[in-house]
């Protein structure tokens, strides 16, 4: 299908745009006609009317005209150019930083100018600084401004009177050429959204009448069009992805059962209504002919590992490997634990794979993993690198899939797969993901929620506490511990460096040994060697100390039952999800749980506003729709996914009512590939690498 003839013009086609310009317009991501179009302005100035001087406030950013009465250079702090200008109404000044002799020549009294900029309050009453400005003639009536300017995003050396340059003579192509429909009239109208070519014309020159509010916060009918199609664009995209790989086949495991039954009568517990729904759900993919790709959701505690272990036993009786990969070595170690616990006494091998395993005992487990005689493997990423070979890969286990990429999730899919089927993928988080970025970012998956705690946990008290009351706080960490509960003291620091956060846990060690000598108390940070780490982890787990403090490596995965008092320091320099995680380090006994918030003064409001949804709700979904509202969908996601999330129109917050519209569409249209194909490049174009893999 031909999207279209400005998809496909150079902007060098432009007059004037030789290649230094066009060099500056690629940091902005604008190659063609098309691209330049879909460039839009972040906000719009009135200049479509002149507004008496007398009339004016501080704020007020418009368009004046009047007469010069004075130029004079001023000495202050900065030497700077001040004009008066006069029309009638009132006086304003003009003051100019930056300036030049000829200019102050050009701005004589009884020169008349035409000024735009931004009302304030200076030494001498109202002024403008630095306005754009030229000279008119009394005598002839200038016309104003047709349709409200315009503000581009820009980059260095390009500046908006040039952007809107390009923008006139790009909206000529665009009256000659169109851009083309690429969504079915039947179904523009049934949503009732605007023509493309309207739409875009609009949003680079709205008329004098335009709602600026609504254009301001996004929600434009204009705006609205554009968005809808781009996250269409995104949608059709993974569910690419997702058919592609299901076109691949994969390994049927109907297993006789026989290791699942064992499993869960050497269980200590019965699993939750949730639990045994979510086992279904994932049993039944596994023994369809086509890879599953599904996400399993389950707050902090809810029990996600016995699923997976679960499937993993499946795969095992099908004849298959499976891979368990978890972001951190203490995770990763844990998951080696738990599974080796539960699968050795049925006789079954689980071997270990992280990065600190070296030599010889890296070897073996190699060689266990490639011969077939371990049939789980748990381990970091070090389970994707080269050497790594397995002897019948069927299933893949990701924990924590925020913390990977794309690529590597994929990467160890490509492991086990032949020229005629792909692995099955299991991929888990404890993180709750809100239903607009899983609507989004995850939409080649099939989701599964683990909604119910199992039974004896209790709710975590959460206190939230200023720092100046450390005294009260020390007190009672000594009081738990000595009814023989453990404590969690988790430091964190503004700076991103490593090395001070591990610096200010050193320090709180030293500062609680002093004030709580009779303690025994640990010492755990990201800057210790992994076999330190897991040896103060296993004191801990053992009881063998009362206290342990730590920077945020304990977020995921550590599982310490008599362990029932958190404090966090400077709580208000965290995400809601990441301490939704830290908190669920307690709570995991049946002994009453307390977390203790402590914060530096002065909050501010998002500050206050985190940490008053901690208290009120342990809802892990409640908290990741507030995590979204106040921090955006690229860091929700976390870095290593914001390339995929990377929006030029669309805003995932303000623009998720538009996802059950969306994915309608996306299933109305997705048998003709030529169309979704069309709006896949449309939107993604270069960036469409990850649905590709």
């Amino acid at each position: 299908m031909n999207v279209g003839v400005l998809a496909n013009q150079p902007v060098t086609v432009l007059k004037g745009v030789g290649a230094a310009l066009e060099q500056k317009l690629q940091k902005l991501d604008i190659l063609t006609l098309q691209d330049l179009l879909f460039h839009l302005p972040l906000r719009y100035q009135d200049r479509t009317r002149i507004m008496p001087i007398g009339s004016l406030r501080p704020g007020d950013e418009g368009v004046i005209e009047g007469e010069v009465k004075g130029a004079d250079i001023v000495m202050g702090r900065r030497r700077s150019l001040m004009v008066r200008l006069q029309d009638g109404t009132g006086t304003i000044s003009l003051r100019f930083f930056h300036f030049s002799a000829a200019q102050k020549n050009n701005l004589k009294p009884g020169v008349h100018l035409r000024c735009f900029g931004e009302i304030r309050t200076g030494a001498s009453g109202l002024e403008i600084y630095h306005p754009e400005y030229r000279r008119v003639d009394d005598t002839v009536i200038t016309p104003v401004e047709e349709s409200l300017t315009p503000i581009y995003p820009t980059t260095e050396g390009l500046n908006q009177t040039r952007l809107r340059a390009l923008t006139d003579a790009a909206l000529k192509y665009l009256e000659a050429g169109s851009l083309t429909e690429l969504i079915p009239d039947h179904l523009r109208q049934q949503w009732q959204l605007p023509p493309l070519n309207d739409a875009v014309s609009y949003l680079h020159r709205p008329p004098v009448d335009a709602d600026q509010d609504q254009l301001l916060d996004g929600y434009h009918p204009a705006q609205r069009r554009l968005a809808f199609e781009e996250l269409l664009a995104h949608h059709l995209s993974l569910q690419k992805l997702r058919n592609k790989t299901r076109q691949q086949g994969a390994p049927l495991m109907q297993g006789d059962g026989r290791y699942c039954q064992l499993f869960l009568q050497q269980l200590p517990f019965p699993l939750t209504n949730a639990q045994q729904r979510v086992a279904a759900e994932i049993g039944k993919d596994l023994s369809q002919p086509f890879p599953m790709l599904r996400l399993v959701q389950g707050d902090v505690g809810s029990g996600k590992t016995v699923v997976a272990a679960l499937a993993a036993l499946q795969a095992v009786e099908g004849g298959f490997q499976a891979a368990v990969m978890a972001p951190t070595e203490i995770l990763a170690e844990q998951h080696f634990i738990n599974f080796s616990n539960w699968l050795e006494p049925l006789g079954l091998k689980v071997a270990w794979l992280a990065g600190k395993l070296k030599g010889k005992k890296r070897q073996a487990q190699l060689e266990q993993i490639i011969s077939g005689e371990a049939q789980v493997v748990v381990g970091t990423h070090a389970l994707f690198q080269d050497e790594v070979s397995f002897a019948n890969l069927g299933l893949v286990v990701v924990d924590e899939q925020h913390r990977f990429g794309v690529h590597q999730r994929l990467a160890l899919r490509e492991k086990g797969r032949t020229d005629q089927r792909s692995p099955h993928q299991l991929i888990m988080t404890a993180t709750p993901i809100p239903r607009t970025l899983t609507m989004s970012a995850y939409a080649d998956l099939d989701c599964s929620i683990i909604d119910e705690l199992p039974p004896g946990r209790t709710p975590v008290n959460t206190v939230v506490i200023s720092d100046q009351r450390r005294a009260e706080v020390v007190q009672r960490v000594r009081d738990a511990c000595v009814q023989g509960r453990q404590v969690y003291w988790v430091c964190t620091l503004i700076e991103e460096s490593e090395a001070l956060q591990c610096q200010a846990a050193e320090v709180t060690a030293e500062e609680l040994k002093e004030a709580l000598s009779e303690l025994r108390i640990g010492l755990v940070h990201g800057r210790m060697k992994p076999t330190e780490k897991a040896a103060i982890m296993a004191s801990y787990k053992a009881a063998e100390l009362d206290l342990l403090v730590a920077t945020t490596v304990i977020e995921v995965g550590v599982d310490v039952p008599n362990a029932s008092v958190m404090i966090i320091e400077n709580p208000e320099r965290l995400g809601l999800a990441q301490l939704h995680q830290l908190r669920g380090r307690v709570g995991r006994g049946s002994v009453e749980s307390f977390c203790l918030l402590m914060y530096h003064a002065p909050l501010s409001q998002q500050g206050r506003e985190r940490l008053s949804v901690m208290r009120e709700t342990t809802d892990g979904f409640r908290i990741a729709e507030k995590d979204l509202e106040l921090r955006g969908p690229g860091e929700v996601l976390g870095t290593r996914q914001t390339g995929m999330m990377a929006f030029k129109v669309a805003d995932l917050q303000r623009d998720s009512d538009l996802l059950t519209r969306v994915k309608q569409v996306a299933g109305q249209i997705a048998a003709d590939s030529q169309l979704t194909d069309a709006i896949i490049q449309r939107w993604l174009g270069r960036d469409e690498q990850y649905a590709t893999v």
